[in-house]
């Protein structure tokens, strides 16, 4: 006998993500089917929808699909992944300051080089743009 529950096009367009996607999220353990239809398509409990809010949410606050299933193995195991959550969000933070740092860098990199900047430069040989001085 089938389980039941939905199937990965349900899942995909009640979730608003590409069936790809959500196989991709199987493969990678992110998103469990629960079993398999007589015909053999994957089944997705009513649960998955929440845990795919989890998962872009967690996306969207710039974490990497490794560190979100870590926080779900915590989940899986009946614990709250709360503080495994706010020691990855502590990491981001870390990530964020060091981009502002490269950020900051490449910016007046770019203004010194845009300050000597010449509209109309001598050709020089075979160089392409002498402003660069590549």
């Amino acid at each position: 006998m089938a389980a039941t529950g939905m199937k990965i096009g349900t899942l995909a367009s009640r979730s608003g993500l590409p069936v790809k996607t959500l196989r991709y999220y199987e493969d990678l353990g992110l998103l469990p089917a629960i079993g398999r239809s007589d015909g053999g398509y994957r089944l997705f409990a009513e649960e998955s929808l929440q845990r795919l809010v989890f998962i872009r949410r967690l996306k969207t606050l710039g974490l990497s699909l490794e560190e979100i299933q870590g926080c779900l193995v915590v989940h899986d195991a009946g614990e709250l992944p709360c503080g495994d959550i706010q020691i990855q969000l502590e990491r981001q933070i870390g990530r964020i300051d060091r981009q502002i740092k490269e950020l900051r860098q490449l910016r007046k990199e770019l203004q010194g080089l845009l300050a000597g900047w010449q509209s109309d430069p001598a050709k020089e040989g075979d160089v392409i743009c002498p402003n660069l001085q590549v």
